[in-house]
């Protein structure tokens, strides 16, 4: 089944010639069925770029999914049009004026880690937005410095400052087999990190409540699971494409920054050759995992969504 987006959206046009299935919304509404809506908090400079990765991700599932994007009410981007926003996002404020609910709500990563939580400048809308998926969410997917923040909001759980950037390809050991989200999952996946922040495990265990799925003696946790706030936090990025580690590296030697070459990306880690995608079938076997759990869950009745407080999974 095919994931709903507006038809001039250009992840439409992206994902159509990709063979992911896309409807319109006039097509949807000829189907006698409930798409699941899933919500994209979209906090990256590159929104276009971003709302492509998780499109891909989400539409790659046997279900019908209507995508929604959602920016910060007053924080404004320079990277992306201002016609394009204005045509395709949705302020929060108004989105939670409404009083509508969501199957699912990602928050994505930001360029902001070097910042305490409280200097961010929409901290406290943010939190806001963590209290509201308690009641107006079913199922929360918190990716990188979003999963940070949602778990240092939930369970004080700090981020930590690392003294050289964590790049590259990082293989994570499958901690949980049996876990929902981890079915079909090798026991070792490799997956795209770059972050200069970290989450600890010993943190993790302090906090209670929360079950680390994937993670690796180097770079920490990579994906978590909080039941009791029915939410998932990923700190590493699945969701790249196979050039995105490639453009980050680019940009920094243009801005002569100082920048390794990311590690165990490009064959024989010789940056003048095409970088391999290792992590593509564990990113949709992740997200596919996630959609069936929320299809598995979440009330056929909306608006009980966030009423019994039931966990996921």
């Amino acid at each position: 089944m095919p994931i709903k987006i507006p038809e001039d959206l250009p992840a439409y046009d992206v994902l159509t010639r990709e063979g992911v299935m896309v409807m319109s919304e006039g097509q949807a509404a000829l189907q006698d069925i409930r798409p699941l809506r899933i919500g994209l908090l979209n906090l990256m400079p590159k929104k276009i770029q971003t709302e492509n990765q998780f499109a891909r991700l989400i539409g790659a599932t046997p279900l019908q999914i209507e995508l929604s994007l959602i920016r910060m009410t007053e924080h404004q981007t320079k990277n992306t049009a201002a016609e394009h926003m204005e045509s395709f996002y949705r302020p929060f404020s108004e989105v939670a004026a409404t009083g509508e609910k969501f199957d699912g709500f990602i928050i994505t990563g930001a360029p902001i880690e070097h910042l305490e939580f409280e200097d961010v400048t929409y901290w406290d809308e943010i939190c806001q937005v963590f209290e509201w998926t308690q009641t107006h969410v079913q199922s929360t997917f918190g990716v990188c410095w979003g999963g940070m923040a949602m778990i240092n909001y939930f369970h004080g759980v700090p981020k930590h400052m690392l003294d050289s950037k964590y790049f590259g390809c990082f293989p994570q050991t499958n901690l949980d087999p049996a876990s929902p989200y981890l079915r079909g999952f090798s026991d070792i996946c490799t997956v795209p990190v770059s972050r200069w922040t970290e989450v600890r495990q010993s943190d993790i265990l302090a906090a209670g409540g929360l079950n680390t799925l994937l993670g690796d003696e180097e770079t920490g946790p990579c994906l978590v699971e909080d039941p009791g706030h029915r939410a998932v936090y990923v700190f590493n990025h699945f969701e790249y494409d196979s050039d995105t580690l490639k453009q980050e590296f680019d940009r920094d030697i243009a801005e002569g920054k100082a920048i390794g070459v990311p590690l165990n990306y490009y064959p024989s880690d010789d940056p003048s050759r095409r970088p391999q995608n290792r992590w593509r079938s564990h990113a949709h076997l992740l997200y596919g995992n996630w959609i069936n759990q929320i299809y598995q869950t979440t009330p056929f009745d909306m608006t009980k969504i966030g009423a019994t407080g039931g966990d996921v999974g």
